[in-house]
């Protein structure tokens, strides 16, 4: 229910101006003729249903001209031929519904019940002129400050966004960067450049793609989770080559899911915070399950928290929560009992976007 308030709200909000703009407008004018604003009957309440439904044309026509001219297809006019352009759709828009909704009207009620009252020209001439004024009036005034406004926000949160996944690059490059993970990557690596050159060769191309894959998502606002699966997959086997099978991990995802999108290198941080908090043996090995349920990537893992304590900037979860606020009203769910800890990130289907947002 509150989302179709949302959804509505824009509209529900034109509807009251333009009822209230009708009736002060209006008794504006009774005032002018008569010298007074307290009339009241059938035919004053046709005009006033008639100019009600007039003005809501005239907001919702100019809501899309301003679209269009802002954000649309004519947002490419160059400057000057833009703005003329503008006006003219607005003139051009208002003296077409003037004729639909008050001229069309005036000679199908009157003409048909064949009264007396002639529509005069100079009349005719009048309301199309004070129509477009009107138009005009509310179009720069309103309209076109509103969708200002809303793209001066839109652009505003598109920076916020940019920021929240710097950040995140960031901390996942200096998780991955930081001398303790950087020792241990090369002492792995050591050891298997005697024992197994295959296996090193692998170990450093896999260490080679944890950055490649951090450096080129890192600054998209989404990306598909196949892209996601790439960076995890290298991290996942580089934690396996570290730990053998004092850490196992257990990953199913449908294929049907790969074109879905999430925060990039959300995945890969639950991976390493899962590992980071808690520690793992032959005996009590650490079990880490990625899989999708109700639409959603689950990261889950057996709770044994580490002796010694964990230095935390406690800033990935947070992170990744808010970087979702910008796309979805769903939340990043976390849940943690005696046995396991859980987090599900909501995966999203939308377009692709465009490198040129980022």
């Amino acid at each position: 229910m509150s989302k179709l308030r949302v959804k509505y709200k824009p509209f529900l909000k034109q509807v009251a101006i333009a009822a209230l703009t009708t009736v002060l407008l209006y008794y504006a004018l009774v005032f002018v003729h008569q010298g007074t604003i307290w009339l009241f009957n059938t035919g004053i309440l046709v005009e006033l249903v008639v100019a009600f439904f007039f003005l809501l044309a005239i907001f919702v026509s100019n809501s899309f001209i301003s679209k269009a001219f802002t954000s649309g297809y004519f947002s490419r006019i160059p400057g000057s031929w833009k703005a003329v352009s503008e006006g003219i759709a607005v003139v051009v828009s208002s003296v077409t519904l003037c004729f639909l909704l008050y001229y069309v009207p005036y000679r199908l009620i009157y003409y048909a019940a064949d009264t007396e009252i002639d529509l005069l020209p100079e009349r005719v001439r009048l309301a199309y002129v004070i129509s477009s004024v009107a138009a005009l009036f509310f179009y720069y005034f309103v309209e076109r400050e509103r969708n200002l406004k809303q793209l001066q926000e839109e652009h505003l949160r598109a920076e916020q966004l940019q920021k929240e996944n710097f950040r995140a690059q960031l901390e996942a490059l200096k998780n991955q960067v930081n001398p303790h993970f950087l020792f241990n990557s090369l002492n792995v690596l050591n050891s298997l450049i005697y024992v197994d050159p295959d296996k090193a060769a692998t170990f450093l191309s896999q260490l080679a793609e944890v950055y490649r894959a951090l450096l080129d998502s890192g600054d998209k606002p989404l990306v598909p989770l196949e892209k996601e699966m790439e960076l995890a997959d290298a991290y996942i086997y580089l934690m396996q080559t570290r730990f053998g099978e004092n850490v196992q991990f257990e990953v199913v995802i449908p294929p049907e899911c790969l074109h879905l999108q999430l925060p990039p290198t959300s995945l890969q941080m639950l991976l390493e915070n899962a590992i980071k908090h808690n520690g793992s043996t032959s005996n009590k090995p650490l079990h880490i399950s990625v899989y999708v349920k109700d639409n959603k990537l689950v990261v889950e893992n057996n709770l044994q928290p580490r002796f010694e304590e964990v230095a935390s900037t406690k800033v990935g979860l947070q992170n990744i929560s808010s970087r979702y606020k910008y796309f979805t009203d769903e939340k990043v769910e976390v849940e943690q009992n005696e046995q396991s800890f859980m987090v599900a990130l909501p995966l999203l289907d939308v377009a692709p976007y465009e490198s040129s947002y980022s």
